[in-house]
């Protein structure tokens, strides 16, 4: 099983440095994949949540490529209403080529209706505008001999039925969203009848979990995957791997923006993960970058 990071690509602490350095940590740690999150108008209700500066995902991966080397890099999730779908297949194309075929184009619906009203989109057919385009990027890379450049593979992104119907149809792999585990086994089954009734592979599992490190046990029904003593996130991604996840996301942001002035404690709690899953195979990890703020 691979594990990746979802970094944080906005926030008061976030700038290019932060980026790069959030970057090179990932990689040095031994993590596989790398995400940043996308939208695109920053209006009141996205900047409640996910405050400016937002680097936005297209350019910001493309330049993170090139300070790279092995990991890849992807999105959880592009807002696939937002962009034209032959924009979305050139840009993903181009983007999966000058970064040796590295990209993961992770993608959901959206939620923030006033930053569809801001691009003029109507929020109302979110879903099913993002079947279309989906349907439309699949195309344009299997008719046109210019965009294609390696299979990309999708990522379907969301924890309502409507996702899980949407990953079976249109995804390689379903991309859950910070949940428990026992509603995840629960929505594995769900997923299967579903693959079942339309006679379609069931997707590949390739969930996103918190990272929310303690020094003690975190209890309860409402604890998230990822959440508690090292030994729990560890008992965790254990359990994942047997439920079948070819890739596990960390995600370390808990919601509060000003979290992105201090990306230590973010980098420590990673150095913790990959040390307990031996993500370097024995050799030692690059070293965690001092704080300059």
């Amino acid at each position: 099983m691979r594990i990746g990071v979802n970094v944080p690509n906005f926030g008061p602490g976030t700038d290019p440095d932060v980026l790069q350095r959030w970057a090179q940590t990932v990689e040095g740690l031994g993590f596989d994949l790398l995400m940043i999150s996308d939208h695109v108008a920053v209006t009141p209700d996205v900047a409640e949540q996910y405050p400016a500066p937002f680097y936005e995902p297209f350019t910001t991966l493309a330049w993170l490529a090139g300070l790279t080397h092995r990991i890849r890099l992807g999105t959880s999730v592009l807002v696939v209403p937002y962009r034209h779908p032959l924009l979305v297949a050139r840009m993903a194309a181009n983007l999966n080529r000058i970064s040796g075929g590295r990209l993961v184009l992770g993608v959901g619906v959206g939620w923030a209706r006033q930053e569809f009203d801001a691009l003029g989109v109507p929020f109302e057919r979110r879903g099913a505008l993002t079947d279309e385009h989906l349907r439309a990027v699949r195309a344009a890379w299997e008719d046109e001999r210019d965009y294609r450049s390696g299979h990309v593979p999708i990522w379907v992104g969301g924890n309502s039925d409507a996702a899980l119907r949407r990953a079976v149809r249109l995804g390689e792999a379903w991309h859950p969203l910070r949940f428990t585990l026992p509603w995840l086994r629960g929505a594995l089954a769900r997923v299967k009848h579903l693959a079942g009734e339309q006679g379609l592979p069931v997707p590949a599992l390739a969930p996103r979990i918190a990272l929310r490190l303690t020094d003690t046990p975190v209890t309860g029904p409402g604890r998230l995957a990822g959440e508690g003593t090292a030994d729990q996130i560890h008992d965790d991604l254990r359990e994942l791997r047997a439920l079948g996840a070819e890739t596990v996301v960390l995600d370390p942001f808990d919601g509060d923006p000003a979290e992105t002035l201090h990306p230590r404690r973010a980098w420590r709690a990673l150095a913790t993960v990959a040390a307990l899953e031996d993500l370097t195979g024995g050799h030692s990890p690059q070293g965690i970058p001092k704080e300059r703020r």
